[in-house]
């Protein structure tokens, strides 16, 4: 099994980082949805269901698919020989800011959810501050990486 994770090592790195970056740009997206649907719309009608629709394909098409990939691929990256030393730091700043980030994404799962309810939908300024959450795990993550520290 090692010596196969090894030949593919650089078609599951490949792989990975193109889910992150999929994953990511619909993580940076959603929210900025919500901002504009919580502000600019209202919570029925023909706007608000489209605007319902679009966060749902966003979130059911790209999101989910790039998170479920991020982990399947990330995870064959863990297992690959020589690749994650576990006695370093890096690593484990690593896995809690994926951790993090995808209880993000299940909080906006949540939101979508709060939409379609109409209930518990939040002021476009807390999505914008929400927002920044993706961000700072997004910086952890690529400085853990690539500084390894």
């Amino acid at each position: 099994m090692t010596d196969l994770l090894s030949l593919a090592y650089p078609w599951i790195k490949s792989i990975h980082i193109i889910s992150v970056i999929s994953w990511m740009a619909g993580i940076f997206y959603l929210p900025r949805l919500f901002v504009h649907h919580s502000e600019k719309v209202p919570l029925h009608g023909e706007t608000h269901d489209l605007f319902c629709m679009m966060e749902m394909k966003l979130l059911k098409v790209i999101m989910n698919p790039a998170m479920i990939s991020t982990w399947i691929f990330g995870l064959l990256l863990v297992l690959s020989p020589g690749v994650v030393d576990w006695s370093d730091v890096w690593p484990w700043i690593k896995a809690i800011s994926v951790i993090g980030m995808t209880v993000f994404h299940m909080w906006l799962g949540k939101q979508r959810k709060n939409f379609i309810s109409g209930r518990g939908v939040l002021e476009g300024r807390r999505y914008r501050i929400m927002n920044e959450v993706p961000t700072v795990l997004m910086i952890l993550i690529v400085i853990s990486v690539v500084v390894k520290f």
